[in-house]
């Protein structure tokens, strides 16, 4: 067979996904074969990830012919899989060099630089790749994600959203995007916008018991409570059914987040709530510092004792350093979230000087 006709039926073979059948017939008497035979060969191995066997015949490969970009490209894949990231930049930079336009090069060397920890170049490289117009979603994902680490969420959310307008609705990268955006959102307290992304997460995806709990928080800030019962409803529900375990909703769930002087407020429900006969805390408000050091916990204490004795079934109770305080507030069984946020707050005035 010659040079041209074997190229053609490897050619044909990768079309056609018959990876297998390439090695059985074509890895044992290679010497003879062209660049582009042993780069269809090295691919096989690549989608069969058998890594060594692939690293092989791209280095035969390159040695026949080192202008081609593809064997170079599968080669820095290869070895972005393995985890040797330096060797993979330097593989990708290769094949940039010999087709400056393929985005796929662009995107391999940023997941290099990602791995690496090093995430400006990181986010350089992806920046490259989205410019061309077949870059797939998740490059832009990845450029999200990268802007997170750097703390530019601003950029970040620019990415996310661009993911939102190009990925396919259904793909875990839109999902994903579509959280990210809600919580940057959130953060920048666009409430309006982070209600409607997290709404459509709900209607998409009715199971993301995180969803629900972002979308409790915007009911909380705005004090209406009533739109946030039903979807407290779902937590406590989704915790019965035992759905939650292993997660960060398996005891409790963020209801309010809010400032207060230099100090960032973060309030928690826990969805036990029957009488046990042992006391345990309903509500907890973290008070932290710049740092996010708590310096302060002001809580709701179901106390069996009181209610015992007809008093309140809560006592409004505070934690600082070592210390345990009852400074005697009390709240019945059908408590108001906004008094107990109330007297929550003159604890705060009076235990942080």
């Amino acid at each position: 067979m010659h040079a041209q006709e074997t190229d053609d039926t490897l050619k044909l073979l990768t079309e056609h996904k018959q990876y297998k059948k390439i090695i059985e017939d074509y890895s044992k008497n290679y010497e003879n074969l062209s660049a582009k035979a042993l780069y269809y060969i090295g691919q096989a191995y690549y989608m069969l990830e058998e890594d060594q066997a692939c690293l092989k015949f791209m280095d035969l490969s390159i040695q026949k012919n080192n202008q081609d970009p593809g064997p170079f490209f599968i080669k820095a894949s290869t070895l972005n899989y393995m985890g040797k990231y330096d060797d993979a930049i330097k593989h990708f930079k290769e094949a940039i060099k010999l087709n400056p336009k393929d985005e796929q090069s662009y995107t391999g060397l940023g997941d290099a630089y990602y791995q690496k920890e090093e995430l400006a170049h990181a986010a350089e490289y992806y920046e490259d790749a989205i410019k061309f117009p077949h870059c797939p979603e998740r490059t832009f994902y990845m450029l999200g994600q990268t802007y997170s680490g750097l703390k530019d969420n601003k950029k970040a959310l620019e990415a996310y959203y661009l993911v939102k307008d190009k990925a396919n609705p259904t793909s875990q990268y839109y999902m994903n995007s579509l959280f990210n955006i809600g919580l940057l959102e959130l953060m920048k307290k666009n409430y309006p916008k982070a209600e409607e992304v997290f709404k459509e997460i709900i209607r998409v995806s009715p199971q993301d018991c995180y969803a629900y709990s972002k979308l409790i928080q915007i009911y909380y800030h705005y004090q209406d409570y009533k739109k946030a019962e039903p979807l407290k409803e779902v937590l406590y529900t989704a915790y019965h059914q035992g759905k939650l375990k292993g997660t960060n909703l398996e005891d409790m769930f963020c209801i309010d987040q809010f400032d207060w002087k230099n100090y960032k407020v973060m309030a928690f429900e826990r969805y036990e709530n029957e009488n046990k006969g042992k006391i345990y805390y309903k509500h907890l408000f973290y008070v932290r510092d710049e740092n996010d050091k708590t310096v302060l916990r002001v809580q709701t204490e179901y106390s069996p004792i009181s209610v015992e004795l007809n008093g309140p079934a809560y006592l409004l109770c505070v934690n600082q350093d070592a210390t345990h305080f009852n400074p005697g507030i009390g709240f019945s069984e059908d408590y108001s979230y906004k008094d107990i946020k109330s007297a929550s707050l003159k604890l705060f005035e009076e235990f942080i000087k």
